[in-house]
């Protein structure tokens, strides 16, 4: 099989893989966009992937800018034809593509934490994961408020956010899950009881979060 980025101009920089979530800006569906600087990457095989999870891809497009190639897509499911709500779907369609990536492009595995995860960095390299958490949660009007949380990516982590969040009974409405290399960027709109959270509620959230993430470089943004 001819794994696309072979023929690609080799600049001695591996770009670092990016994959964004996206559950705000389509009312019907859930929008994937992946970047890799130049490359685009098994798409086909991207595509089987996710048909094999009952996923439809219903339109998508590619384009450029400075910072490479953009491949966007939207997802629904084959069985309701609509977006995808599961915060476990969501996490296997965020792992499927970057294990598909992988395999295109080994050479990115020490870029992605999920590397290590997907057994495809030898057994003596590890990926240097020291990346401070950082934590913010602020009102979003009167219904909803926003919640920011930066952290080391590992598998799980979209799936257990979402726990924890629902845990304290606090309502996740859609969000947006970014994969920047070893960076997990998630953003959620969140309320309790059909409003946006309290300050005490928000400080609750926000050490809840703390408490799991378990890093001592946690940084929290004032409420």
């Amino acid at each position: 099989m001819h794994k696309q980025g072979e023929n690609s101009q080799e600049t001695g920089t591996v770009p670092t893989p990016v994959v964004i979530i996206d559950q705000d800006s389509d009312s019907d569906a859930t929008v994937v966009e992946i970047t890799f600087g130049d490359r685009l990457g098994a798409l086909l095989d991207t595509m089987k992937a996710l048909k094999n999870l009952g996923l439809n891809v219903i339109k998508g497009n590619v384009y450029l800018d400075s910072s490479g190639k953009h491949n966007k897509f939207a997802i629904t499911k084959a069985s309701t034809g609509r977006k995808v709500e599961e915060p476990e779907l969501l996490e296997a369609i965020r792992l499927t593509i970057i294990n598909n990536l992988l395999q295109y492009h080994p050479e990115s595995s020490a870029q992605l934490a999920m590397g290590a995860a997907f057994g495809v960095l030898p057994p003596n390299q590890t990926v240097d994961v020291d990346i401070a958490t950082h934590i913010n949660v602020k009102d979003d009007g009167p219904e909803r408020s926003l919640l920011y949380v930066e952290t080391v990516d590992r598998p799980g982590l979209l799936v257990d956010l979402v726990k924890i969040i629902t845990d304290i009974n606090i309502a996740v409405e859609s969000g947006e899950f970014d994969t920047e290399g070893l960076l997990a960027k998630s953003k959620f709109h969140v309320r309790y009881r059909g409003k946006a959270i309290s300050k005490p509620l928000q400080q609750v959230l926000a050490n809840s979060l703390r408490y799991f993430l378990r890093r001592p470089t946690t940084e929290d943004a004032s409420f």
